[in-house]
């Protein structure tokens, strides 16, 4: 089963909804059933509301919010996973955390990155590390 994430940059621009949504539609597919979406910034919202818009296209998918803090009940949906040992770490490590638990369980990473001073640009080089096969839509 293969499965994919995403990383971007805080403050993406929507123009890239048009191609960020071709290129999940490919990835779909190719049978790419399982996303890893975040909760942090303007490009994983954009991710999150493609999936669940091309859902409906494609049921067989499955898209889940990992989410980096102890989640409120408002933020618990039925697509929510708190990685588990993530409670062990501290609060200014999470995010990385989380980000580390998703690419560990991907095949593929779709990114939006244009330079490097940012964590996404991080995450993107640790998935090439790892073999993930990666693609910047930037």
């Amino acid at each position: 089963m293969k499965k994919c994430t995403f990383f971007g940059h805080k403050n993406t621009p929507p123009s890239v909804i048009p191609l960020l949504k071709k290129t999940i539609a490919k990835l779909i597919e190719d049978d790419v059933v399982v996303f890893y979406v975040g909760t942090q910034g303007q490009f994983d919202s954009y991710c999150y509301r493609i999936l669940k818009d091309l859902k409906t296209t494609f049921p067989k998918i499955r898209v889940y919010r990992v989410l980096a803090y102890m989640p409120t009940d408002s933020e618990l949906s039925e697509d929510s996973i708190y990685p588990q040992g993530i409670e062990e770490t501290p609060k200014r490590f999470a995010i990385s955390y989380r980000n580390k638990w998703m690419i560990d369980r991907c095949d593929y990473v779709v990114s939006y990155v244009t330079h490097s001073a940012s964590r996404a640009y991080k995450f993107e080089q640790l998935a090439k590390r790892k073999g993930k096969k990666v693609i910047n839509i930037a």
